[in-house]
């Protein structure tokens, strides 16, 4: 146990990743190796989970591709991999996980926008 501890004690946040919250509309550009050729790939959804425990904390993001098509992918919070994270904009939601979002489509999977006074 102490030899885990001492581990997640080491973990330094990343300064390009702002503290979201499920319902964000967020773009993570994220490096993508290819062969020996190295690209930022941006992924653009709605956060549905967020894990914050220790060295395996991750976030999933969803989004809608070609064809209505749902893609998840999960990004560890402290992977080196993760160049940043933008918020695009906030939903106000009332669940930690919005996986009913995958049984949604269209108009029915809009979240209200969260106001800032």
């Amino acid at each position: 146990m102490n030899l885990i501890e001492s581990l997640e004690r080491q973990l330094e946040p990343n300064p390009n990743i702002p503290d979201m919250r499920p319902g964000d509309t967020v773009n993570v550009h994220a490096r993508i190796i290819e062969g020996d050729k190295e690209r930022i790939q941006v992924f653009k959804g709605i956060v549905i989970r967020v894990r914050k425990k220790g060295a395996g904390a991750n976030f999933t993001v969803r989004r809608i591709a070609a064809h209505g098509i749902g893609v998840e992918r999960t990004f560890p919070l402290y992977s080196p991999r993760l160049e940043k994270v933008e918020i695009v904009r906030r939903a106000h939601v009332r669940r930690a996980n919005l996986y009913y979002l995958r049984g949604r489509r269209g108009k029915q999977a809009r979240l209200r926008e969260k106001r800032i006074l």
